[in-house]
């Protein structure tokens, strides 16, 4: 019994202060949080049609397929759109399609055609998407300069059509961008639409903002003055090759972009053929949490 007293005299002393220098050792020295992979991609996927301008979403489908990434941008996405695309909703079709969460954002959302079947037929709408293996908890469609293909003599002025999405990635919020810059060979259009789109980028946050990625179709080489801004606070995740056109590219205008807090890996274009007019840009990152 004394034995026994004694010990307790002794030991139980000793014991906590092992663990308050545990405790202050953990405190001083914080574990570094593991670094949460994700793969991203932007694809224009040219309604549906391959280079040879033969509507087949089946090939599409096997292209975004193998990229195997978890969240893709997607550009000129048909939605009840026309003939072309048969009048699907591509946007729909293929997030089901892939297993796959959907935000899509219209450029243009029109009245359905007159002689269009069913009582209430949907609108016609072309515009741009984010597939995401992860949940989106989200969804704005942001208006930026635009030069309608929709009307005769058309004047620069707002419209839709530029998409963030909030995605969770393994509990850490993720804004995904995802644009399609006007294509003309004059870049004043592109210019304004690239303040437009860092203005929205970098809008206060009521607590602190997420990470961001800007994914699309630039329609201008890395080199063009019209693109030199956002490099100031993005990342050009270069793949090191030309993506357009997807049979023999010659010019890169496909982007993934990111903020501070994502680091990346590698990127590349990915071997897809003429499942589209273009190639995908994929990248591996990492997210960190802030």
């Amino acid at each position: 019994m004394h034995i026994h007293l004694a010990l307790r005299r002794h030991v139980v002393p000793l014991l906590l202060a092992v663990g308050l220098v545990l405790t202050a050792s953990a405190t001083a020295h914080p574990a570094t949080p593991r670094p949460v992979p994700l793969r991203v991609a932007t694809y224009n996927i040219h309604a549906g049609a391959g280079e040879d301008e033969v509507f087949d979403l089946d090939r599409q489908v096997r292209a975004l397929r193998s990229l195997d990434a978890d969240v893709i941008g997607l550009q000129e996405v048909d939605v009840h759109w026309g003939e072309r695309s048969q009048w699907r909703d591509l946007a729909r079709e293929l997030a089901h399609r892939l297993g796959m969460h959907v935000a899509f954002a219209p450029i243009y959302s029109l009245d359905p055609e007159p002689a269009a079947a069913g009582p209430t037929p949907p609108r016609r709408e072309f515009g741009v998407a984010v597939l995401s293996r992860h949940p989106v908890l989200r969804v704005r469609n942001h208006e930026i300069t635009r030069l309608s293909t929709q009307g005769e003599n058309p004047l620069p002025e707002p419209g839709p059509g530029f998409l963030q999405a909030t995605v969770a990635v393994r509990g850490i919020p993720l804004d995904v961008y995802a644009t399609h810059l006007d294509y003309r060979p004059d870049p004043t259009v592109r210019a304004a639409q690239v303040a437009d789109m860092l203005r929205v980028m970098d809008r206060p946050c009521p607590f602190r903002c997420p990470a961001h990625l800007l994914l699309g179709d630039f329609n201008a080489r890395p080199d063009a003055p019209e693109l030199t801004p956002p490099w100031a606070t993005l990342r050009d995740a270069d793949p090191g090759a030309p993506t357009f056109p997807a049979s023999a590219p010659d010019r890169r205008i496909d982007y993934v972009a990111t903020s501070a807090g994502i680091a990346l890996r590698r990127a590349w274009t990915a071997p897809t053929g003429i499942a589209s007019d273009h190639l995908p840009v994929v990248a591996d990152l990492h997210l960190t949490r802030r």
